[in-house]
């Protein structure tokens, strides 16, 4: 049950394919949002404290083969959710990797059983703060525990084993979803065989944890906030949210995409008015992202989540970040995207040259785009053919294997 946020989240890009819209034969078709609950005795968080009981929220697509071998776990991004592909009974828009998941696509349902499911923390389905707590039948708020990312990679462990999956043919994910995916086979290496990881890094740089840190600061200073007790009177932080989501989307871009997009082109007047009011195309295009965010997205989760974000760092607790991947049997699909100035592709190269100095299986790509950090959701005409390649060499390794 929750309190004070939206349940389903419609997606910035849903049913975009390079801006054009996808037709309806190419989705799955209607799926069903679906919900379990876990942990009824808690889970060890990273923070040391014990959480639980735990209601996640996944869809599955495709069928699980009698060998449970083809099973494929999707990990969203910041605001993404549960509601990755196909359509949602009553709406129109499919979710918001449709462009990736489906017959004949990337991640094909005619093959494989993909898997998607919130994070803890987010607040479309999955327990975050805007959750009832059991034990004050009030939302969580403030006194929801510190989460890592790391947490909600074992909170997907347990959902997934509940699911009936040994070993995972693969994790992918973008963004957040990548940092899930990396995490995954760090973590859990032996139920791991392979990892598509895009748009992404292994740990935040100090820019990166600016940017989050702004973001934060405004939700935090908007008086409507009162330190995160906002859900009864329905007087939720709006404004700070907003400015929030405008900052950080003006990072999901780049330079030559928005001037290709905007350039200096007025949108409200014919010519400048001298005043204060929004007139560029850009900051209309800003204002209407905020305003469609703070519709859909609890404030609560954005500050667990970006904190999430910062506190991951794959190389914490090994010598080295090459340590961290030594021993592991997984192979690595690496995408990076020339623009991305959110997560630069020098921070993948990384994570790629450090899988190979530990002996590991890295193969990485940077594709060319001027989508900036979003076009992982947008280039799907040179992801797909690069995943299931990738996907389909995982997947005879992992039978010959056996």
């Amino acid at each position: 049950m929750r309190a004070g946020a939206p349940q389903a989240p419609p997606a910035d890009f849903q049913g975009l394919s390079n801006g054009r819209p996808m037709s309806d034969n190419q989705s799955i078709g209607e799926v069903e949002p679906k919900t379990t609950e876990l942990f009824p005795d808690g889970i060890q968080l990273d923070s040391g404290i014990t959480f639980g009981p735990v209601t996640v929220a996944y869809e599955t697509y495709g069928t699980l083969n009698e060998e449970g071998d083809n099973a494929i776990l999707v990990c969203h991004a910041l605001s993404g959710g549960a509601h990755a592909a196909g359509f949602l009974p009553g709406q129109g828009k499919p979710g918001w990797w449709d462009v990736m998941i489906g017959p004949n696509k990337g991640f094909d349902t005619d093959r494989y059983f993909v898997i998607c499911a919130n994070v803890l923390g987010s607040c479309y389905g999955t327990t975050g703060p805007a959750s009832i707590n059991p034990a004050t039948n009030r939302p969580y708020g403030m006194s929801f525990p510190v989460i890592t990312i790391r947490d909600m990679v074992n909170v997907q462990k347990e959902l997934v084993q509940h699911l009936g999956v040994r070993r995972l043919l693969s994790v992918a994910g973008g963004s957040m979803g990548g940092m899930q995916a990396l995490q995954w086979a760090v973590t859990h290496p032996d139920m791991v065989q392979s990892v598509v990881a895009l748009a992404t890094t292994h740990r935040h740089s100090a820019q990166q944890i600016a940017f989050n840190e702004v973001a934060r600061r405004a939700v935090m200073a908007d008086d409507n906030w009162r330190h995160g007790d906002y859900y009864a009177d329905g007087l939720r932080p709006e404004k700070g949210l907003k400015l929030a989501r405008m900052v950080g989307h003006i990072t999901y871009l780049s330079d030559k995409g928005m001037e290709h997009k905007f350039g200096r082109r007025l949108r409200t007047r014919e010519r400048v008015g001298y005043d204060f009011q929004a007139e560029f195309e850009v900051e209309t295009y800003l204002d209407h992202q905020g305003q469609s965010f703070v519709k859909r997205f609890d404030a609560n989760s954005l500050l667990y989540l970006t904190k999430a974000l910062d506190y991951c760092d794959l190389g914490q607790g090994h010598p080295s970040l090459t340590a961290a991947f030594r021993d592991i049997d997984a192979r690595f699909l690496l995408i990076a995207y020339s623009s991305d100035w959110l997560y630069p592709p020098y921070q993948m190269k990384e994570v790629a040259q450090a899988i190979r100095r530990a002996d590991g299986d890295s193969t990485y790509c940077e594709i060319h785009s001027d989508y900036g950090h979003d076009a992982f959701l947008l280039e799907h005409e040179q992801q797909q053919p690069l995943v299931k390649a990738f996907l389909d060499r995982s997947m005879n390794e992992m039978r010959a294997n056996r």
